[in-house]
């Protein structure tokens, strides 16, 4: 049950969000050898696919800034190691000159049972009356709903690979209302990307 509900947060199967917000802002090291122009992302997740989908919306962040950004997801396996090593050797292959890592630092679940709305149905018939006419009812109650509510808090920092030591980070939090079986919707992993990799721009990370 706690691990349905935590790949439910991450690959965010929402009813209802708030955008990320920004709760911290490491400043850039001031031996930061920025810009970069080719950043391995890497996301550190128990699910896979939370992982594969949030890496896939900030290379496309980053590419839409005209840095070029590689998905570490799309060099692994689900059994590939997630390693020190394993990365290392990505930055190495694929000429990157920074590593851009988001893991879950903080995950409150709270959950409630909600009723449904019934949905009702009209049959219309003639009666043996003029102009009068029966009207039947019907009504189908559904069963109550899991409502949960999830606060998500992410930490990303930027790793210059020269270095191999951060040189940037920042911390976010969002606020997310679910149905324990609705359809998942991942414009909140766009609005995660998009808002890490706007602050990437703005503090003179990104090659232009």
């Amino acid at each position: 049950m706690i691990r349905r509900i935590a790949l439910l947060s991450l690959t965010l199967a929402l009813c209802a969000c708030a955008g990320p917000q920004v709760t911290r802002v490491q400043p850039l090291a001031e031996t930061a050898d920025a810009p970069y122009e080719d950043v391995l992302v890497v996301a550190l997740f128990k699910s896979f696919d939370a992982r594969r989908y949030l890496e896939k919306e900030i290379v496309k962040a980053l590419e839409a800034k005209g840095t070029r950004g590689i998905a570490s997801t799309s060099l692994m396996t689900p059994k590939t190691p997630v390693t020190r090593q394993t990365f290392l050797a990505m930055v190495e292959s694929q000429g990157a000159d920074a590593v851009l890592v988001t893991q879950l630092v903080n995950l409150d679940t709270e959950s409630k049972m909600k009723d449904s709305r019934p949905d009702s149905t009209y049959n219309i018939r003639p009666t043996y009356y003029y102009n009068v006419w029966g009207v039947e009812l019907t009504e189908y109650v559904a069963p109550q709903l899991l409502e949960l509510k999830h606060t998500i808090a992410l930490a990303t920092q930027l790793y210059s690979a020269s270095q191999q030591a951060p040189v940037w980070g920042i911390e976010s939090e969002t606020n997310i209302a679910t149905d324990y079986d609705s359809r998942r919707d991942y414009s909140v992993i766009v609005d995660e990307a998009t808002s890490i990799v706007s602050y990437l721009s703005r503090d003179g990370l990104l090659a232009p």
